[in-house]
C-alpha cells in the first residue's frame, strides 16, 4: 500500500507540472532546489563532498554556493524531465548544440553501431529526444526502480521519445550486444558502479569505480565508442562529444581497464568545465580517504 501511494502522489505531481504555466512550474522547482539545499541532507552533502574533490583548493563559501546551484540544476533536470513529453518536435532540435556531432551522425545515417558512455549530467532525456529526433535507433538500460508502477511510468516517458530500454538485470548485457549487431545505438550512463564488476580509475586524485559495460559492448560487437557529456545552456543543452582510443594490444581484460580509465578522463574534463551540472550525489570514490563533508 505505501508503494501504491507513493506512485500515486508522483503521478499526480507529475500529471500537475505539465499543465500550470512553465514559469510557475520552473519557479516551484527553483523553490524546492533551495529549500533542499538549505534541508542539508543525504544526497547534498554527498554532492558536496564530491565537488570538493573536483575543486579540492575552492574555499568553503565558494564550494557552497556551487553545491546550491548544483542542486538547482538538479531540480531543472526534473521539471523539464516532467514538461518536455509535451515540447514541440522544434523546441526539443532548436534548443540543442552538439560538439563533434558527425561522431553520432555519421554511423546513425549508415545504420552502423555506436556505443555511447555519459555521465550523470544536465539533461541525458533531452538528448536522447534529439538524436531519435535525427534518426537514431537507441537502446538503454534502466534500473529497475521501486516501487514498480514508477519504473514503468519512466520506462513508458522513454518509450514514448523513441528509446527501447531494458531493465537492468542478467539479461541486459546480451540484449545490448544483441542491437548492437543490429546497428543501434547504445547510449549508457557510466560514471559510477560500485559493483564487484565495476573497474576502479584514477578520478580527480583518488580511485572511482566506474561499469565495463560499454567498453565491452564496443569490443564485442567492434562498434566505436563515444562519450557524451551534457551541461546546461540558457535555452536548452550543449552535447559534446568526444571518440574513445581502443587500444590494439592487450587482452580483452586489459582494454577494458585501458577503455574505462579513457571514459572516466572525458568525464573529468566536462566535469570540470560544467561541474554545476553534474548530479551525482551518490558515493563515486573508494578510495580509503574519502569522507563525505558535513
Amino acid at each position: 500500500m505505501k508503494d501504491f501511494f507513493i506512485a500515486r502522489a508522483y503521478f499526480l505531481g507529475w500529471s500537475i507540472i505539465r499543465v500550470v504555466p512553465e514559469k510557475i512550474a520552473n519557479n516551484l522547482f527553483v523553490w524546492l532546489g533551495k529549500r533542499m539545499f538549505g534541508k542539508n541532507g543525504k544526497s547534498v552533502r554527498r554532492l558536496r563532498t564530491n565537488l570538493s574533490r573536483v575543486h579540492p583548493l575552492m574555499p568553503s563559501d565558494d564550494l557552497d554556493e556551487l553545491t546550491r546551484n548544483g542542486v538547482l540544476s538538479y531540480m531543472r533536470y526534473w521539471v523539464e524531465t516532467f514538461r518536455s513529453p509535451d515540447w514541440s518536435r522544434e523546441r526539443i532540435l532548436s534548443t540543442v548544440t552538439v560538439g563533434n556531432e558527425h561522431l553520432l551522425m555519421d554511423p546513425i545515417q549508415s545504420g552502423t553501431s555506436v556505443v555511447v558512455a555519459l555521465p550523470h549530467a544536465g539533461n541525458w532525456d533531452h538528448a536522447g529526444s534529439y538524436f531519435c529526433l535525427k534518426g537514431a535507433r537507441l537502446v538503454t538500460v534502466a534500473e529497475i526502480l521501486k516501487p514498480r508502477a514508477l519504473f514503468e511510468k519512466f520506462l513508458e516517458y522513454r518509450q514514448d521519445i523513441g528509446m527501447e530500454v531494458l531493465p537492468l538485470d542478467s539479461n541486459a548485457f546480451p540484449a545490448l550486444i544483441e542491437r548492437a549487431r543490429g546497428g543501434k545505438l547504445i547510449a549508457l550512463v557510466a560514471d559510477r558502479d560500485l559493483s564487484r564488476s565495476g573497474i576502479n580509475v584514477s578520478f580527480f586524485g583518488g580511485t572511482a569505480r566506474m561499469p565495463a559495460g560499454p567498453a565491452l559492448v564496443a569490443l564485442r560487437t567492434d562498434s566505436p565508442l563515444v562519450t557524451a557529456f551534457v551541461s546546461y545552456t540558457a535555452t536548452g543543452i550543449h552535447i559534446q562529444l568526444e571518440r574513445v582510443e581502443i587500444p590494439d594490444d592487450g587482452d580483452e581484460e586489459s582494454k577494458v581497464k585501458v577503455i574505462v580509465q579513457r571514459c572516466a578522463d572525458h568525464f573529468a574534463d566536462g566535469i570540470t568545465h560544467h561541474s554545476v551540472d553534474w548530479h551525482m550525489m551518490q558515493r563515486i570514490w573508494v578510495d580509503d580517504d574519502f569522507v563525505e563533508k558535513k
